[in-house]
């Protein structure tokens, strides 16, 4: 069964072949973070046209490097949530040319359940349930997913997701954007003395223990001051705590989830799972409390990218769920399909 997937939420174009759910025949995103750089963030129209402009190339491009055309296609999935809504619009009516002209099968989905379902391209079998951990720029959540097409939220986003948290911090050190990969490069330079203090106060340590929960917003804050108090302090040092506070937070609701639901099988995705820091932390967070942990060992499977989404419409389409042309995008996350 081929399928193709389309993902244009945010500011990553991207299209992407499978076969049967777990064999990649063809990947490519257009990025558009040196649009954006400017502005250090998204600018929603300018992310609408880059999806525009690029959109039908890349399905060339797809088409040509798995040797396919169109009418070979068994299913065309499609992100329908959550994301800019001009943006979720043109991979949206793409995917509604394609199936008026060869009748083909529309999968419209919430990418964020997509990002659980790419590992299957890696060798990972989907066995459930399982605990979804996702960290990106929009997102910071933990879902109970019993199988493909639901998850119920365990935690979710207060505030500022660890991705925007990353981007604002390296706004304040005059670090490029996005935030992520230069903030990890310094941080990795500092060597902490054994015996040295925390720089920045704990994260919702004090949250009630049956309740899972990501605010960052206020780790933006204490680091802008504690960069006034200590101007002479290194950038290194400031990136090292940060992220030591940050990750301290996702290993500490991890452990929460996992109490709550007793599930024991971790599933993580989401661009901030980029981050060698944070993929070696959970991985010994896991060893450490007997869990299965799995993440992608690929860096462009942790983005946005055409390739989860149509992994994840492999599995919705064999549960018999699709569209014709009666669907709506939506920037608001969808949770259950079947």
């Amino acid at each position: 069964m081929i399928g193709l997937g389309i993902e244009t939420s945010c500011d990553e174009t991207s299209l992407g072949i499978v076969k049967d759910g777990k064999e990649l025949l063809s990947l490519k995103i257009f990025s558009q973070i040196d649009l954006h750089k400017p502005f250090r963030g998204i600018v929603p129209e300018i992310a609408s046209r880059a999806h525009l402009e690029k959109i039908n190339p890349l399905l060339s491009e797809v088409l040509e490097e798995s040797k396919l055309k169109l009418s070979d296609l068994d299913y065309v999935a499609v992100t329908r949530s959550p994301g800019l809504t001009g943006s979720l619009m043109i991979g949206a009516q793409l995917a509604r040319s394609i199936h008026a002209i060869h009748g083909t099968p529309i999968v419209p989905l919430c990418h964020l359940q997509a990002h659980f379902a790419v590992l299957q391209l890696e060798g990972v079998e989907p066995v459930f349930p399982v605990l979804g951990l996702l960290l990106s720029g929009g997102n910071s959540a933990i879902y109970k997913i019993p199988h493909f097409g639901k998850m119920e939220v365990v935690g979710d986003t207060m505030d500022d997701a660890l991705g925007e948290a990353f981007d604002k911090v390296a706004g304040l050190l005059s670090l490029p954007y996005p935030g992520g990969p230069p903030i990890e490069k310094e941080a990795s330079k500092y060597n902490p003395s054994p015996k040295e203090k925390d720089l920045l106060p704990p994260l919702l340590r004090n949250l009630e223990q049956d309740r899972v929960a990501f605010s960052f917003s206020g780790l933006k804050t204490a680091v802008s001051h504690l960069i006034a108090k200590q101007p002479d302090l290194s950038v290194p040092a400031v990136c090292y705590h940060f992220q030591k506070t940050a990750f301290e937070l996702v290993e500490r609701n991890l452990k929460r989830a996992v109490s709550i639901t007793g599930i024991k099988r971790i599933v993580a995705g989401g661009g901030v799972l980029a981050n060698s820091t944070l993929r070696a932390r959970l991985s010994g967070f896991a060893k450490k409390n007997s869990l299965e942990f799995f993440s992608p060992q690929k860096k462009i499977y942790c983005t946005d990218n055409g390739a989860m989404v149509a992994t994840l419409g492999y599995y919705l389409f064999q549960q018999g769920y699709s569209k014709s042309l009666d669907f709506t995008v939506s920037p608001v996350r969808q949770e259950t399909y079947i």
